[in-house]
This record gives structure tokens, C-alpha cells and sequence, in this order.
């Protein structure tokens, strides 16, 4: 996909005398008309484009700026047709690649001095053929390939769906129709002509003259795949070098005395060449869109260093990037996860995934030599999906080979089974697993990317393949009943004009019955679809893990800390993305895209499965659930991309808890986003702790608007963080009328922003801001502007440094307010006098109430224990020595009206509120509380 050119092994040699003064001086005479620059221009703007995956999931690259080279090692037919047993991952990063070769030098003279002509360049699914191909002809383009003067590239794909018979001329000219000067002299003018020949896969080549005749005339039309065969019997334009790319299952079908040199594609086998690929494509300006530059440099630094280090561990990652198709993945994750601000509907995971299979399996047929042509993509959920499925049932992520046995072998009936199974061993197997890295289970197999489990057992489940035996047998039954009654209908009607025979009709009714039947009871597989997602999305026993994000994040970067002692038992398999998948799967736009891998999932069956999941999915949604269960939940609702289906689920969400949820800003796009699809107030929205700052505020402004209840606690708000609350408080759409900003840095310039918003407010009632740091200035600021607030109940300013002054002053103002009657201002540094003051305060004559201690006159305070569980509840973010030193005050406060009153049931009140008092300072004292 992209980097800096790294050779891993020769360097390119000097280009050789080959090419003589005649043909060179034939093709200054051919080129006077610009035929091959203009040839150049055409395939670099053609070969440089980006596939919409590229531009869709992240900013596009341009070849030439980002692309690492894979590992290319020279091969040999002997090794192909007895490759070595399977070494383990740690001994393949251990191993140091032989007879490694560049893509430049694959043309060189082979080890006995013969010139080579025809290269087969081969490897699995993933490993970048087609990139390194498309990367070689823009080399060519721009002049990096000197060694030839002109480069003819035939995806083989295409000349399978040609069964027109064609002449290499007609052929090239269709194609490339600026060579129609240059194609008629190729064979006079002497120049060095490269064809590449990509997917030989696609094509079925008989090399036996029986089967192919010799055509050594460009001008004589046969078939494409004749063409092919001649040019590689050197037949056609002996002179002409080829280049041919292939699956390693379809590398015998050229006999070896036609090959030059075989050469297998090893992708990132060395992991330096994984971290510069990673390096290269997170740290290109404009990944992250972000306004900051700095900001966005030091998190592409981060990122980069963190997924080095997981690297370095060799971790199951480590396994995956051998790949490069992976790279690209973990990379578009990773885009996903960090620096996406807002989320079209395009973007997805389920959709990164589906994308990612049609980069690697478009248009892919697994064997084009079977007669059946099922798709790879298809053939690969009916196996691997069932594995996965399994696994995730079971809850496991190792598979041994007696597990592979029993989901690809156990059902092989037919030749063409087995061959079809050899097919997929040999060429992708690899893409979706590989040996376990995890010491004591070498020999045991995992699925590549973690998550690819979790989708393929998605895909699995919603294409309807897990069905019982009696499923299958009636569902063929039913497909043979139909197409006999059908028939039968036929017949019925001509033979009842000749005969009256009333039976016929009769009979043909009966035929008719099994089929429709059975279609009422396959409905009830949708029934059974939609319970599987409500099930394993509301799992209880997962209510408490992080949300699937975090947990996708944590298997990329890995986590930070002490490693597992080997001997210690490893935490439970988390399988949180399966029902997501599975509601990712069944949205419009993923559905298309799977249709062209070969994987159908009709309207119906999709509008069937929602219509099923109505009764469960949002059934279950309105239980209460923790915050990262419920953040799963949105996602979900994100992934399913049914915007009726959301707006229903949403409606039944009064109350949003996301309380310590890392709030990133894809969550807040993703919570935004599905909220959007209604209209509805929100009773309650609970964002405690969650990393907010402005551009998450601004993410949600329109979430927000609709909150009655809003707690943004212990967010490290600042004063920027509070002209965004101060635009939406003046919103005149704004319906927030409880909001709780306790333990953050507000600070003055915050509060005089608040003290605006308090100002121009028609909505907010009651305002917590407990440990802002306001001071005295903060609070004149809030004081000031409080008289034109009409509808404010309660005002809490405790623990904000407050004096005797500022005190005051906001109890003078409190007075005056027609409906403030609660004002909070405990733990503040408010004397004796002051203390006097505001207890000679009386909620019948003055309208307000202040709570500063846990006194009243000689009686205790009706708000004692509120205010003591305030303190217990904010203890962790509070200094610990200043509380210690306000419950002392506190308690000699309590000792001290004690000793004033001689009413005993006063005194009892008085020494129990003293006891907890204590009892928290003793806890405080020992570090339990």
C-alpha cells in the first residue's frame, strides 16, 4: 500500500548493452510522434490512482510517497512442489531470508549466466502482488526502469471474460490505443518489451499443442488465452520480456521449461519493514485533519511509538503484518479510532472490514478450473466462518488441527471438494490464519487480526448458513418441490383440455404445499438471527469489560504495562464485536459490497432479521446498563445504519449514563450521530470523567441542547471548555435546567463566562460548581450577573477558596432572587464572623438557605449528611491534607454548639454526626478512605 522505497536485498545493476543502435534509432523514429510518452502519461494516471477504500477510510496517498517494498526471494520449482514444513512465527522473524532479489533485478542473469526472459512472481492472498505490479509500471513511467523502453501490462481477469478470438495487435490496440503506430513494428524495431501478466489464476492455459496451437503472428486472431501461452512458449515476440503474477496453487500450470526464475512475494517479513511502513503512512500530513499541527504531530509520534514497541514484542500483531494487506488495516483502524472528528454514514468498522475483503477478494473465484466458480469470499464463509462461529461460541481463540479438520474436512464428499480445499490451503489460508505465537501453543492456530474471527462468524450467522440437518435437507427439498410443481403446472394444464381429469389439479395443489410450508418455518431462522444478536450483545457476564473500542484499540497497540507471567491464567475470550459485526453486516452499503464478493444478502431476509430484532434487541436496550455496555449498545446502532431501527431504540434511552468512558473523539461523533436520529428531550446525561474538552462539546452541541440533566464532572474543563457551555446555555433551544461542572479547573475567566451564560438563561435551574477553583473573583463574577437570572434554584460554590467577602456577597444577591433559595459554600474559608453571619440566615425571612457547615444555631444541619457524602464522594480528587484540616474545623464546629445546648436529644444528634465525622478522619488518617 505505501512507503519509501526499501531494498531488501541487491542493488539494481547498471542497465546492459542489450539494445542495439538500430533498435534504438527505431524507436527515436516510432516516439517522434510521443506515442510512448503518451503511453507513460496514461498508465501513471491510471496505475497511481487510489481505490476508494483509500480515500474513503483516511487521506489518500500517492504510490510513490507511501510504499515499503515487500521481501522478494528467488524460488525454484522443487520448492514449490515440496515446500518445507511450517515454521513457527518466532522462527520466521529469527530466520534471515536467502537469495533475497529486487523487484529491478528479477530480469537479471540466473546463477548458470542464462538470460532470463519469463518471471513468475507468486505468493498468498494479502501479500501485495498487485501493488508491487502497480508500483513497477509507475517506476517504469517515470523513468526508474530503465532497463525497458516499453511496459505492456493484461490483467488476466480481463482476457478471462474475452472468449473472442483477438490477434496480439487488436489486443494491444484496444487497450493502449496510443501504441497503434508502435504495436506493428514491435517485432522489427528490437525494443526491450515488458508484458506483465497479473492474476494468471483467472486463466485456464494449456501449454499441450493439442490443446493450444504455436501462433507466431501477431496478427492472427485466436484466443486470449493462446495468446498468452505463445508469448510464454517465446513463440510470439521471443525477444519480449514477461513478468506474470499468480496464487501459489496455480504456479504448475506453466511448465517449468518456460520459466526463467521464480520468485515468491514474503510481504513484511522482517519487522523492520512493518514499523516503516507505519512510520511512513501515520505520520503523512493531513492524516489526522487536525487544526493543531503540533497536537496532531505528537499524536502520530505516539501512535507510531506505541505500535513499535507492541512490534517488538512479537506479539499475534506481529504475525499479522507479515502481510501487507494487514498493514493496511491496522493503519485504517487506527485512522478510525484516533482522528476521525465527524462519521458519514460510509464509515463504519463493519464497513473498514468489508472494504478491506473487497481490496483483497473482488471479483477472486477460488479455482477457475472448478466447474462450480464459487466465489473465494463465499467459499471462505462457509468454512472459516464456521470455524469462527464455533469459536466464539465456545469462547476460543486457539484452534487446534483436529478443530481445522473438523470445519473443512469433515463434509468433503467430492474430487472437487478436496481439490477446492487444496486450493484454499495453498493460497489463503495463511490471509486469515496463522500459527499462534503464545509459547505452549505453537502448533495450534488463531485467527490473523483478532477481530476477522468475530467477523466471518457475523457473516456466518447472517448469510444462514448455521442451519440444522433438517434445515438443510428441507430447504433443498423445498427448492426441488418448486421447481417440479412448476413443471408440473405445465402439464396439468395441457392435459386437462383433453382429459377431465379432475385429480390433476389436486394433485398439483399438494406439491405446492411442502414449499410454502417450509418458506413459514425458514422464517423463523430470522427470529433465530435476531435472538443470537440480542444474546450475545446483552451478555451480562461482559458488562463490565471496556467497550469494543478500547478493546480494538488495546489489541493493536497493545497494553502498557508488565507482561503476563506465562504460568498465569490468561482473562476470559471477549467476543463484543460479533453481534456488532453482525448489525454492521446488514446495513445497505455492506451488503452491496459483499454482493460483489459473492456473499448475497437479499432485502427481504435483512428487513425480516430488523423487523425480528424489534422485538428483542430494543427490548433488552432499555434495562439499565452499565456505561460501557451501553456506549457498545450506540455503536452498535451506529454499525446497523437503520435509521428507523435507531430512532425507535433511542426513544426508549430516557436516561444516558457514560460516566468514566473515554470519550474520544469517535465516540462523541458516534453518540452524536445515532442521538441525531430524534428529536426527544433526554432526561439525564451523564459524562462524568470522560476526557471531554471543546471539540467534544462541540461534537455534542446538538445532543446537549436536549439534556435536562447534564454532569460533565471531572473533565478538566477550563475556561475555553466554558464559552462552549456558555454558547449553549444561551442556545434558545437549550433545555438544560440541572448541570454539574464539580472538580474542574473552571477558574476565573471560566466563571465569568458562566456568569454570561447565568445571565441570558431561560432554562437552568440548578448549577454545581464544587471545586472549580473560582475564588473570589469568580465568584463577584457569578454574583454580578446573578440578579438578571430569573429561574436558578440552586447554586453550589463549595470548596472554591471562597472568603467572608465573596460569601456575602453571593448570599446578599441570593436574597434578593426570586427563586434561588439554596446556596452551597462548605469547605471555603469563610472566619467565625462570617459562620455567625450566614447562620443568622432564615429560609421564612431572608428566601435563602446557605449550607456552610454541619451546624445550625445550637441544632445540627438537615443537609449533615449530604454534605459528608459530597466529601466522601469527591475524596480521590480533593487534597487530602486541606479536607483533614475542614472536617477538623467541622468537628470542633460540632463539639462547640454541643456544649451550647442543654436539649438532650440535640446533644445525641450532635454526638453521632461527631462520630462519623471521626470515623472518616480516622480512615483519612490510615489511607483506607
Amino acid at each position: 500500500r505505501g512507503c519509501v522505497r526499501y531494498q531488501g536485498g541487491s542493488q539494481e545493476n547498471s542497465v546492459p548493452p542489450g539494445s542495439s543502435r538500430h533498435g534504438q534509432s527505431q524507436l527515436r523514429n516510432l516516439a517522434s510522434s510521443g506515442a510512448i510518452k503518451k503511453h507513460q502519461k496514461s498508465l501513471s494516471a491510471w496505475f497511481s490512482h487510489q481505490p476508494n477504500e483509500e480515500r474513503q477510510f483516511g487521506p489518500s496517498f500517492s504510490l510513490d510517497a507511501v510504499h515499503v517494498d515487500p521481501v522478494i526471494r528467488e524460488s525454484s520449482l522443487e520448492e514449490i512442489l515440496k515446500p518445507s514444513p511450517d515454521l513457527t512465527i518466532q522462527e520466521q522473524l529469527q530466520q534471515p531470508y536467502r537469495q533475497v532479489i529486487s523487484l529491478h533485478n528479477l530480469f537479471d542473469a540466473d546463477a548458470c549466466g542464462r538470460q532470463v526472459k519469463n518471471v513468475v512472481l507468486y505468493g498468498t492472498v494479502g501479500t501485495g502482488k498487485s501493488t508491487l505490479i502497480k508500483k513497477m509500471v509507475v517506476d517504469w513511467c517515470h523513468g526508474r526502469l530503465p532497463r525497458f523502453e516499453l511496459v505492456i501490462p493484461f490483467s488476466c481477469e480481463d482476457l478471462s471474460h474475452s472468449h473472442a478470438h483477438v490477434s496480439l495487435r487488436r489486443l494491444i490496440t484496444k487497450k493502449y490505443q496510443h501504441l497503434r503506430d508502435v504495436v506493428p513494428v514491435l517485432e522489427a524495431s528490437n525494443l526491450q518489451v515488458l508484458f506483465i501478466l497479473n492474476g494468471l489464476e483467472r486463466l485456464n492455459l494449456d501449454f499441450r499443442l493439442a490443446g493450444t496451437e504455436l501462433c507466431c503472428d501477431p496478427n492472427e486472431p485466436v484466443p486470449p488465452s493462446a495468446i498468452v501461452v505463445n508469448l510464454l512458449r517465446k513463440y510470439l515476440l521471443p525477444e519480449a520480456s514477461i513478468i506474470v503474477t499468480t496464487r501459489p496453487s496455480a504456479v504448475r500450470r506453466i511448465p517449468g521449461k518456460y520459466v526463467g526464475r521464480y520468485a515468491e512475494i514474503c510481504g513484511f517479513s522482517d519487522t523492520n519493514l512493518q514499523k516503516l511502513y507505519f512510520q511512513m503512512r501515520l505520520s503523512q500530513p493531513g492524516c489526522t485533519g487536525e487544526e493543531s499541527q503540533d497536537r496532531s504531530s505528537a499524536e502520530q509520534e505516539n501512535l507510531v511509538e506505541m505500535l513499535s514497541r507492541n512490534l517488538e514484542r512479537h506479539n499475534q500483531i506481529t504475525a499479522a503484518c507479515f502481510l501487507p494487506s494487514y498493514c493496511w488495516l491496522v493503519c485504517t483502524t487506527l485512522h478510525f479510532l484516533y482522528f476521525t472528528r465527524t462519521v458519514p454514514p460510509s464509515q463504519t468498522l463493519t464497513g473498514i472490514y468489508t472494504s478491506f475483503l473487497r481490496l483483497n477478494f473482488s471479483g477472486e473465484v477460488l479455482d477457475s478450473t472448478d466447474p462450480t466458480h464459487i466465489s473465494m469470499m463465499k467459499y471462505v464463509a462457509k468454512t472459516v466462518g464456521k470455524l469462527a462461529y464455533e469459536g466464539v461460541m465456545s469462547r476460543k481463540t486457539c484452534f487446534s488441527e483436529e478443530d481445522l479438520q473438523q470445519c473443512f474436512e469433515v463434509e468433503m464428499k467430492t474430487e472437487s471438494e478436496l481439490n477446492l480445499l487444496e486450493v484454499f490451503r495453498s493460497d489463503v489460508f495463511r490471509f486469515f490464519l496463522s500459527p499462534c505465537v503464545q509459547p505452549g501453543k505453537e502448533h495450534t492456530f488463531v485467527f490473523t487480526i483478532p477481530a476477522m474471527q468475530e467477523y466471518l462468524a457475523a457473516l456466518y450467522v447472517v448469510l444462514g448458513e448455521k442451519k440444522t440437518l433438517a434445515q438443510r435437507v428441507g430447504k433443498e427439498l423445498s427448492e426441488v418441490l418448486g421447481k417440479v410443481s412448476e413443471d408440473v403446472a405445465v402439464v396439468v394444464n395441457i392435459v386437462s383440455k383433453v382429459l377431465p381429469l379432475r385429480f390433476l389439479p389436486v394433485l398439483f395443489n399438494l406439491l405446492k404445499i411442502f414449499p410454502r410450508y417450509f418458506s413459514r418455518l425458514s422464517g423463523k431462522d430470522k427470529d433465530a438471527i435476531a435472538h443470537t444478536m440480542a444474546e450475545e450483545l446483552f451478555k451480562e457476564e461482559d458488562y463490565y469489560n471496556d467497550d469494543v473500542l478500547d478493546q480494538i484499540n488495546s489489541s493493536i497497540l497493545g497494553v502498557e504495562g508488565p507482561m503476563r507471567h506465562p504460568d498465569e491464567a490468561p482473562d476470559d475470550e471477549v467476543f463484543e464485536l460479533f453481534p456488532i459485526f453482525m448489525g454492521g453486516i446488514l446495513s445497505r452499503r455492506n451488503r452491496a459490497i459483499l454482493e460483489q464478493l459473492g456473499c448475497s444478502i437479499k432485502n427481504l431476509a435483512a428487513f425480516e432479521i430488523a423487523k425480528a430484532m424489534k422485538k428483542t434487541v430494543i427490548r433488552k436496550g432499555r434495562r439499565g446498563l452499565p456505561p460501557s455496555e451501553l456506549m457498545d449498545y450506540l455503536f452498535f446502532l451506529h454499525e446497523f445504519q437503520n435509521e428507523r431501527f435507531t430512532a425507535e431504540a433511542v426513544r426508549s434511552l430516557r436516561a444516558v449514563n457514560l460516566s468514566s468512558v473515554k470519550m474520544t473523539p469517535l465516540k462523541c461523533s458516534v453518540l452524536a450521530s445515532v442521538m441525531s436520529t430524534t428529536c426527544h428531550e433526554v432526561e439525564e446525561l451523564n459524562l462524568t470523567s470522560c476526557n471531554l474538552d471543546s471539540s467534544s462539546l462541540r461534537t455534542l452541541f446538538p445532543v446537549l441542547l436536549r439534556c435536562k440533566a447534564l454532569h460533565l464532572q471531572l473533565n478538566s474543563l477550563g475556561s475555553d471548555t466554558c464559552k462552549e457551555i456558555r454558547d449553549l446555555l444561551l442556545h434558545d433551544k437549550c433545555v438544560v435546567s440541572s448541570l454539574r461542572l464539580a472538580n474542574n479547573p473552571v477558574g476565573e475567566r471560566g466563571a465569568q463566562y458562566l456568569a454570561e451564560a447565568l445571565a441570558g438563561n431561560r432554562s437552568l435551574t440548578h448549577l454545581s460548581l464544587l471545586h472549580t477553583a473560582l475564588g473570589d473573583p469568580g465568584a463577584e463574577a457569578i454574583a454580578q450577573q446573578l440578579a438578571q437570572n430569573q429561574h436558578l434554584r440552586e447554586l453550589n460554590l463549595g470548596y472554591n477558596s471562597l472568603t467572608d467577602a465573596a460569601a456575602l456577597r453571593v448570599v446578599e444577591v441570593a436574597k434578593r432572587h426570586e427563586t434561588l433559595d439554596k446556596v452551597h459554600l462548605y469547605f471555603n474559608d469563610i472566619s467565625e464572623d462570617g459562620k455567625r453571619a450566614l447562620d443568622s440566615l432564615r429560609m421564612e425571612r431572608d428566601g435563602v438557605r446557605a449550607l456552610v457547615f454541619l451546624t445550625a444555631g445550637t441544632d445540627v444541619s438537615d443537609y449533615w449528611s449530604h454534605i459528608l457524602n459530597v466529601v466522601q464522594r469527591n475524596l480521590p480528587f480533593w487534597d487530602r491534607q486541606r479536607v483533614r484540616q475542614h472536617l477538623a474545623l467541622l468537628l470542633q464546629d460540632l463539639e462547640s454548639s454541643r456544649s451550647q445546648t442543654a436539649n438532650p436529644w440535640r446533644k445525641a444528634k450532635f454526638l453521632r454526626v461527631e462520630s462519623e465525622v471521626k470515623k472518616m478522619l480516622g480512615k483519612l488518617q490510615d489511607g483506607t478512605l
